[in-house]
């Protein structure tokens, strides 16, 4: 079963087009990263994903559901969404795990809803599973930008959802909360029932070890799409970057290098 599927897509803001000709298919039993320069359409991509966003040509499938012909707010609760882009959203003043509870629904803010016992457990212990149960009941607006980042991951995992989709999860974290962060991800891209997965980088480096397949977006065009070590390559990042790269796999992590760099390591 297809997760995801994109054809043709393009979006247009004005004359700058942030993607074009986006041809991109997610298989249910891959999980992808997404990398390439700023202003490579990354985050515009996943938030199309996440359907939040609607192309300005083409078509998605999302759950085998085509985007335009449903409705999108029973859509949501099946897609798991953690972005910065949900801060303009989120009311500052809620607590952490409300902030996490109305990951059921799909929305932001505690408004009319109600949520049993049962739930607001739920959300206590994903925000315990992905270490932040020590400030569940701190406003979301004391948090610092790692501390945020973590109850957004369990926020979107509220719903239990099919597909989850993360929007740089790394970003802002020191060197322990990076790490400590991607062996969380190791883990949950190790578990078989976990659902499909999209997460996008700005760093080779962040990428956990269970992904499967890489897409490399430049300009937003695709570079380079396919297994990860047939996408991930010195060529496909160097196109995307626009300077010569090499790229290797050491143990399961990526690394990424400025070829100059190395030639200067070698004769140095």
């Amino acid at each position: 079963m297809q997760v995801l599927r994109m054809s043709g897509v393009g979006v247009r803001r004005g004359s700058a087009h942030l993607l074009s000709g986006i041809d991109w298919s997610v298989a249910d039993s891959e999980r992808w990263v997404v990398v390439g320069p700023n202003g490579a359409g990354k985050t515009t991509a996943l938030t199309i994903a996440a359907t939040r966003m609607f192309p300005t040509v083409g078509t998605v499938e999302v759950l085998g559901e085509v985007m335009g012909q449903v409705d999108i707010g029973e859509l949501r609760p099946r897609i798991g969404f953690a972005s910065n882009v949900l801060l303009r959203d989120i009311p500052m003043h809620e607590a952490a795990v409300d902030v996490v509870v109305t990951g059921a629904y799909a929305v932001t803010g505690r408004w009319n809803e109600e949520y049993l016992d049962e739930d607001i457990q739920r959300a206590r212990e994903l925000l315990a599973a992905w270490g932040a149960h020590g400030y569940a009941d701190r406003p979301f607006a004391s948090l610092s930008e790692g501390e945020r980042k973590r109850v957004l991951i369990a926020r979107a995992l509220m719903s239990d959802p099919e597909l989850l989709l993360l929007d740089e999860p790394g970003a802002g974290l020191d060197l322990a909360g990076r790490e400590e962060l991607i062996g969380l991800l190791d883990r949950f891209t190790a578990d078989p029932l976990a659902p499909s997965l999209i997460l996008v980088t700005h760093h080779v480096e962040e990428i956990p070890s269970g992904i499967t397949h890489a897409l490399v977006l430049a300009s937003g065009q695709v570079m380079a799409a396919g297994p990860i070590a047939q996408a991930l390559t010195d060529e496909s990042m160097s196109r995307a970057y626009q300077m010569a790269i090499s790229i290797e796999s050491i143990n399961g992590r990526w690394m990424a290098t400025s070829k100059r760099a190395s030639l200067n390591e070698a004769t140095g």
